[in-house]
């Protein structure tokens, strides 16, 4: 990385992770926040055990800093990382968006925040629902798809790899309660 520099006011990063702590990757919180520390960003915290990093750096290109974290976590960690970064105002701009508002959850429903790499079509009518009926993706802005997911037969699938595989970008999902209290976690 190069280094910082002072005049810059740092901004904070919320990093999410995929593959951290699921499918065997076992990575403790203090390991991957010496990671992040190791690479020159500061005040690095993580929240809960799933690959969620917040950090201060006045890095300039945000492609940049996060194809830097990739690799760095990929080579450090023996496996890819996909790494979506965003900024606190982009975490409220998109929490703003998000149009799970009046929408009741059921025991058989949840909502969630599908971070992704790329937008997706613009042609994609929405809502656009999965062919097994389990994803309904509701909205979407150029980095965040919100999907209604629901348990069919005592089941639901793997949102992720079905965006994934149907649109052809990188995604990393999370609740989207669990987003919000990410956002309150990385102001404070």
């Amino acid at each position: 990385m190069s280094p910082s520099n002072s005049t810059l006011k740092p901004t904070t990063y919320i990093a999410l992770l995929r593959g951290i702590n699921v499918g065997g990757h076992a990575v403790s919180m203090e390991r991957l926040r010496g990671l992040f520390t190791e690479l020159g960003l500061r005040d690095v915290r993580s929240f809960i055990q799933t690959g969620n990093v917040f950090f201060e750096s006045d890095h300039p290109d945000r492609s940049s800093l996060e194809r830097t974290i990739h690799e760095y976590l990929t080579k450090h960690l023996g496996y890819s990382v996909p790494v979506f970064l965003r900024t606190v105002s982009d975490m409220e701009k998109m929490l703003l968006e998000a149009p799970f508002g009046a929408m009741e959850l059921t025991p058989e429903t949840r909502h969630l925040v599908v971070f992704i790499s790329a937008s997706l079509p613009a042609n994609l009518e929405l809502p656009a629902v999965s062919p097994t009926g389990e994803f309904e993706i509701l909205a979407a802005t150029a980095s965040e798809v919100f999907v209604l997911l629901r348990t069919v037969k005592g089941k639901s699938g793997n949102v992720v790899q079905w965006i994934e595989r149907t649109f052809q970008v990188a995604a990393s999902a999370r609740f989207y309660h669990t987003t919000r209290k990410m956002l309150e976690a990385a102001q404070s």
